[in-house]
């Protein structure tokens, strides 16, 4: 009779994988507390790391893959707003995949109400019912005269006024845009990501 290979426990592996595991372990634990000190290398390591698997969560969701890219860039910044209540004994993979899928039913829900509503609305004004469907930079970006918008883009840096305007004005996808800049997947993510932010944290300001 064949015996069944007894279950392999992290203790059975050799020394030196436990050991590059644990190595794993805190290097992100590092990462993460300097993320929390507002650390921005920390914040795209972060970002690069668990893009995929959030990502293609999302992509799973909602079958669409500009839905899913900006629903996922939407998700780390609610993550990194609210980094500063991360508990390190908890795995930042499951914190951060709880945001997004709480974020995603949020954006299911205002999508239906806004489908089983539309009688009652139509007495609301364009800008209160696109407030069903943008995330908080959107929305603080929407709320502001378009001249306005364009003169807080121009005060950006070259890189981030190009992202803006091929994803929001050329209406690319993130792959066009890759093509388009011959820049890597994870550059692109991050500098719309930064771009984002950036552009409402002007506009909040002022």
């Amino acid at each position: 009779m064949v015996k069944c290979p007894k279950k392999l426990s992290v203790r059975a592996l050799p020394l030196s994988i436990t050991k590059n595991l644990a190595e794993l372990m805190y290097r992100e634990e590092e990462v993460i507390q300097k993320a929390k000190a507002n650390d921005q290398l920390a914040f795209n390591t972060l970002f690069n790391k668990y893009w995929d698997p959030i990502y293609a969560f999302l992509l799973s969701r909602t079958a669409d893959t500009n839905k899913a890219e900006e629903l996922a860039l939407e998700t780390f910044s609610k993550a990194f707003d609210r980094i500063d209540s991360f508990d390190q004994k908890l795995s930042f993979v499951s914190w951060i995949m709880t945001i997004a899928k709480n974020h995603h039913i949020d954006k299911f829900r205002s999508s239906k109400k806004q489908a089983e509503n539309i009688d009652q609305i139509s007495d609301l004004d364009s800008k209160e019912l696109s407030s069903y469907e943008l995330s908080p930079e959107e929305l603080l970006i929407s709320d502001q005269n378009l001249d306005f918008v364009l003169l807080q883009i121009k005060s950006l840096k070259e890189d981030y006024r190009t992202i803006l305007k091929l994803r929001y004005f050329d209406d690319l996808s993130l792959k066009q845009i890759e093509d388009f800049l011959n820049e890597p997947a994870s550059t692109v993510r991050v500098k719309l990501f930064r771009a984002k932010k950036m552009l409402a944290n002007k506009l909040d300001r002022e």
